[in-house]
């Protein structure tokens, strides 16, 4: 059985330490990219008041890509109809 190892990994503007198989660091570190990637597009898109914002933002994405990759039936602009909800609920606090 293999050892977990340590590594820190950095969301948004935070750091954590944690521990993972060797055998998943790669895939850790490319799902690490795309989420602070997305946080970095969805700063530039759409107006949030924290870094909160934004990764429930990337997190209701994360999750409706996923659940649209396993459903074909499910409509390719889900994801788009639910960050302008949500878009617009941000606004109506701002």
């Amino acid at each position: 059985m293999q050892e977990l190892i340590p590594i820190n990994i950095v969301i948004g503007d935070r750091s954590y330490r944690v521990k993972i198989h060797p055998a998943d660091e790669e895939v850790v570190r490319k799902t690490l990219k795309t989420i602070n990637d997305k946080i970095i597009e969805f700063k530039t898109q759409f107006a949030g008041k924290d870094m909160q914002d934004y990764i429930a933002m990337v997190v209701l994405w994360y999750a409706t890509q996923s659940l649209s990759s396993n459903d074909p039936s499910a409509p390719a602009s889900a994801t788009e109809e639910a960050l302008k909800k949500m878009e617009e609920q941000l606004d109506k606090i701002s």
